[in-house]
């Protein structure tokens, strides 16, 4: 039912919501239906991939921020991510299922290592370049790269440790041994029983919670890493140009790595050297083609990061 105030309509909380799903309280505030409130706060809840974003997505600020840069980097990303998934996919691995989420641990925690020394050579580099008086201003904005940095090696090595716990690599229930923590009240056999009982309830408990946290911290990883990539580590903070100049150092130093490191696929050479320079090539493409859209479009150059 919708009752006139004056010249127009309002409508009720409890009548129905128009072709939007919001309704209009009496004194002209939006209010949320119960679908969208409830939707709202489960995105409200933390969860990995919003503290992943959080850590190591762009700051909004007083920088610039290109909108078709951001597109053609979300875009790039979705590329490779759908190329990844097409050659596991499309060919069959070399090892087992085990020996490649173990290598790849491996790899993830070599590559968070060579990502930050890179990011941390790469901008010292261009800080300690610049004049005096940027230098200055530029290290007081160093606290958003080094906080996506440091988001990207927690992750993993939150990654490795819980993956290593539920290997049983420190602990065991054969390593436990009997006990009777009811002090033989209901006698030593029952009192053992009951132990063992309850300390398997525990350990059945703690490799759920292990396994929970386990998902969340291997999808905290992927969501930094992306997100990471794509805003260059925040490194846009410190200036509009360093992402431009970073992104492609940080993915030919992934390339390096990779070189020492056989395929992950039985796939044909031709494939695998296309997929491999797939990506540094492409990065450093969009990078080269952002540098100069920052240069033609804001004025942004190599001489205004370096202030000569």
């Amino acid at each position: 039912m919708v009752k006139w105030a004056g010249a127009r309509p309002v409508t009720r909380s409890g009548d129905d919501a128009g072709p939007s799903g919001v309704r209009e309280s009496p004194s002209g505030e939006i209010e949320l239906t119960n679908r969208q409130r409830l939707t709202a706060q489960a995105s409200a809840l933390p969860n990995p991939l919003s503290a992943a974003r959080a850590l190591t997505g762009t700051a909004a600020g007083d920088r610039i921020e290109d909108p078709v840069i951001a597109v053609m980097q979300r875009v790039r990303t979705g590329l490779g991510l759908v190329a990844t998934l097409w050659l596991l996919l499309a060919y069959p691995l070399r090892e087992g299922r085990q020996d490649f989420v173990l290598g790849k641990l491996e790899e993830l925690l070599i590559g968070c290592a060579i990502v930050v020394a890179a990011a941390v050579i790469g901008v010292g580099v261009c800080v300690l370049s610049a004049r005096p008086p940027l230098r200055g201003m530029y290290a007081r904005r160093l606290g958003g790269p080094l906080t996506a940095l440091g988001a990207l090696p927690l992750g993993a090595g939150v990654v490795w440790l819980l993956w290593a716990v539920l290997r049983g690599d420190f602990n065991d229930m054969v390593e436990i041994g009997p006990h009777d923590i009811t002090f033989g009240l209901f006698g030593s056999f029952l009192g053992t029983i009951f132990t063992g009982l309850l300390i398997g309830l525990l350990f059945v408990l703690a490799t759920i919670a292990c396994a929970a946290a386990l998902v969340a911290a291997v999808l905290f990883t992927l969501a930094a890493a992306v997100t990471g990539l794509n805003s260059g580590f925040r490194t846009g903070e410190v200036h509009e140009l360093l992402p431009a100049l970073i992104a492609p150092l940080l993915v030919w130093s992934l390339y390096c790595f990779q070189l020492f490191d056989g395929p992950d696929v039985a796939a044909p050479p031709v494939v695998l050297y296309a997929f491999s320079l797939g990506a540094p090539l492409s990065v450093t493409a969009l990078s080269l083609w952002e540098i100069r859209r920052l240069r033609t479009r804001y004025g942004v150059h190599l001489r205004s990061l370096l202030g000569r």
